[in-house]
């Protein structure tokens, strides 16, 4: 069956550009954390755990080994966020030529999500894609961060961006075959 998508690109070209949302009130435990150590079965669990109901497909071939390759590039990087020590979502970050740095997935697990925890990985996740090149010495210092969503992401994603100040530089509708939900790390995750 064929759909229509619509694919938002969002752009800041200054740290200036982030409008961080509220921090978290300290009695509700959440921390997030860089996941340092490149640990291909526990990036797995996060893309299909926080991606099953939001058709992210495009890894779900990928062995062992094209994870740790993936993961073990300069510049890649997993910040997770920890409710009272449960993992409750992640943001991947991509350091790219020319001091770009690409947001390449973000988003909460089902049970964490309306809770007021993606605002704040966001914000926390965009900070860090700003100060990459203090992690990463030979990486160009960052001069633009950059995401894309879609109409298949959830209803609030846009927003959410939006609400940080990230700004539309491209919009693209077209038909795609529509994907399968794929249940994430257990076939009825997405329930």
């Amino acid at each position: 069956m064929r759909i229509t998508v619509t694919t938002w690109s969002l752009e800041q070209t200054s740290a200036a550009d982030l409008s961080p949302a509220a921090e978290p009130d300290p009695l509700a435990g959440i921390r997030v954390v860089r996941a340092e150590v490149p640990c291909p079965a526990f990036s797995r669990f996060l893309y299909t755990a926080v991606g099953a109901d939001v058709s992210w497909t495009d890894r779900l071939g990928w062995d062992r080994a094209r994870w740790r390759e993936h993961l073990e590039r300069p510049g890649v990087e997993t910040w997770v966020a920890y409710e009272r020590g449960t993992p409750a979502g992640y943001l991947e970050l991509e350091g790219q030529d020319e001091g770009r740095v690409e947001i390449v997935y973000f988003g909460l697990l089902p049970d964490f999500r309306g809770r007021r925890i993606g605002g704040h990985l966001l914000s926390y996740g965009t900070a860090r894609a700003w100060d990459l090149a203090e992690r990463w010495p030979r990486r160009a210092p960052t001069k633009r961060v950059w995401l894309h969503t879609c109409s298949l992401d959830g209803p609030h994603a846009l927003a959410n961006y939006e609400r940080r100040g990230f700004r539309v530089f491209e919009t693209v509708t077209g038909e795609e075959d529509k994907p399968a939900i794929t249940g994430g790390p257990w076939p009825d995750a997405a329930r």
